[in-house]
């Protein structure tokens, strides 16, 4: 495949009528031609308002036929644009717009409660899709009203996203733009699709996006889809029996998941789930999350080997993949390093295979954290090696297996305890559709472990299963790691994409007391 394949054009010339964004719920569909023809209308109508090569651009809407046409736009003419996340606050998302100071929004009627509280007067330009919106234009009467953008001026963007906020406040990572044509080889966006292609995605691919726009993976991966000619089947939201009907209904190739969806679709009733054709589906890939090894080893006795997974960050400083035939002899590995990767101990040297310390990658891209020097000086130490706060080790073969996030380890009695090891046990019981294991105060040992659970039917909640679910984990590991108490409830704090917001969890035991995490 050419350089010149890498675009929207180039499949808007050869297969205008070709879909290229279509929508799960409503059906809604979106040509190549019209894909190319909306986003250079607006990326032409933002050049004419002033917006130049390193620009700032920040979409706000639900999953939309008009993300994708909106984000080629930026992408198409040099922009960094920013996808906030639909379900913040006002004073989340004020803080986010302006910490990436950006020039022009575009969002949609259904963040009319949001966006109504926000102060934009520092914004040159404000879109409204799918309706009207006080204080706001209208997008497709503006897309009739600008020519586009001529091919000569195109320039590679980038995307520059904020951090879920899970332990903080959330930061803006702001990567280099590639400073290319739209489709040089050198520019990383490209690559990202080259890489999609070398995995068998083309112009004959269907790809499913499950996940909200406005995080990384989905945003990217759907681009980097229609880079190399492939349908988008963007879902709204994802709904487990949807998803299957989905991939029957419209022969999915290809399609990106978190480990949270995985639970979901092997909650549906076996004959619900025998009632779809899946014989279309040749390649799943998930990441964004750890994946428990009973779930992953039920969705590859369901799929088939079909399902890989890589292990990475939106800060792009190191990766892995693993193949579904490498994970079998490797069960729970993330796959091998794709950039010299280090173990790192407590006295920052490097430990031997099978050892946990924090994970460190050399190599990488170069990144920032947008106005925040001492939270990008944080993560890299004195030899240059960076890394994303993971705990992990190498096993003798090379391949990283993660343990848990350093802000999530429990210091109890001074023993390190790393909570997904008994999420992941605990997330194989019948009864369990979703945990949490967290530390809460304790005034002998400081901190003591407690499983926060979701059960698949509220009506099973009871001192026995309690009891019965302490004694699972115990039988799987050594004690001290496991919980010491469970709490039901009704719903675990986590977002679309399936990212726990364990500060929310912690905040209800740790109000009064000196948290030792945050």
């Amino acid at each position: 495949m050419t350089a010149a394949a890498f675009t929207p054009s180039h499949y808007a010339e050869r297969t205008p009528d070709r879909a290229a964004i279509v929508m799960g719920s409503s059906g809604e569909t979106c040509s190549f031609a019209e894909l190319e023809s909306a986003s250079r209308r607006l990326a032409g109508a933002l050049r004419a308002r002033g917006l130049a090569e390193g620009s700032h651009l920040a979409v706000m809407m639900e999953n939309n036929r008009a993300f994708l046409e909106v984000a080629w736009a930026a992408q198409r003419s040099g922009l960094y644009y920013t996808a906030i996340n639909s379900h913040l606050r006002p004073a989340e998302v004020q803080y986010v717009q302006d910490d990436c100071g950006a020039d022009a929004i575009v969002t949609s009627p259904a963040m009319a409660a949001v966006v109504g509280e926000l102060d934009l007067s520092r914004m040159s330009t404000r879109l409204a899709v799918g309706g009207r919106l006080a204080g706001f234009e209208q997008y497709e009467e503006l897309l009739g009203t600008y020519e586009p953008l001529s091919f000569e001026d195109e320039r590679e963007g980038r995307e520059m996203l904020y951090s879920s906020g899970t332990t903080g406040q959330p930061k803006g990572v702001r990567k280099p733009l590639p400073g290319t044509a739209l489709g040089d080889p050198s520019a990383p966006p490209v690559q990202v699709a080259q890489g999609v292609a070398a995995l068998g995605a083309g112009p004959d691919a269907v790809y499913l996006s499950p996940a909200p726009l406005y995080h990384a993976a989905p945003l990217v991966y759907s681009m980097s889809m229609q880079r190399v000619g492939a349908t988008v089947v963007v879902m709204e939201r994802f709904e487990p029996e949807q998803c299957l009907e989905l991939i029957e209904r419209h022969r999915v190739t290809h399609a990106q998941f978190v480990p949270t969806m995985f639970t979901r679709l092997l909650q549906l009733p076996a004959d619900v789930r025998a009632r779809y054709d899946l014989s279309s589906l040749v390649f799943a890939v998930h990441a964004g999350a750890p994946c428990p090894i009973e779930i992953k080893r039920r969705m590859l006795d369901w799929w088939g080997p079909i399902i890989y997974e890589y292990y990475s960050g939106t800060e792009g400083i190191g990766s892995t993949f693993i193949s579904p035939q490498e994970w079998l002899s490797h069960p729970g590995s993330v796959g091998r390093p794709a950039q010299e990767c280090h173990i790192v101990g407590a006295d920052g040297d490097d430990v031997a295979p099978g050892e946990t310390g924090l994970v460190y990658f050399h190599g990488g891209m170069e990144f920032e954290y947008h106005n925040d020097a001492e939270k990008t000086a944080s993560v890299t130490n004195d030899r240059g090696w960076r890394t994303l706060g993971d705990i992990g080790h190498l096993d003798d073969d090379g391949y990283l297996y993660l343990t848990d996030r350093q802000a999530h380890m429990v210091i109890s009695g001074g023993v390190n305890i790393y909570p997904q090891e008994s999420e992941n046990v605990l997330c194989g019981h019948r009864a369990v559709a979703d945990v949490a294991v967290i530390g809460v105060p304790d005034p002998e040992m400081g901190e003591a472990v407690k499983a926060v659970v979701q059960l698949v039917d509220d009506a099973l909640a009871s001192d026995e299963l309690a009891a019965e679910l302490l004694a699972y984990c115990r039988a799987a590991l050594a004690s001290y790691k496991c919980p010491r108490s469970v709490e039901f409830v009704d719903a675990l704090p986590r977002d679309d994409n399936g990212k726990l917001y364990k500060r929310q969890l912690r905040e209800k035991y740790w109000h009064g007391h000196d948290s030792l995490v945050v």
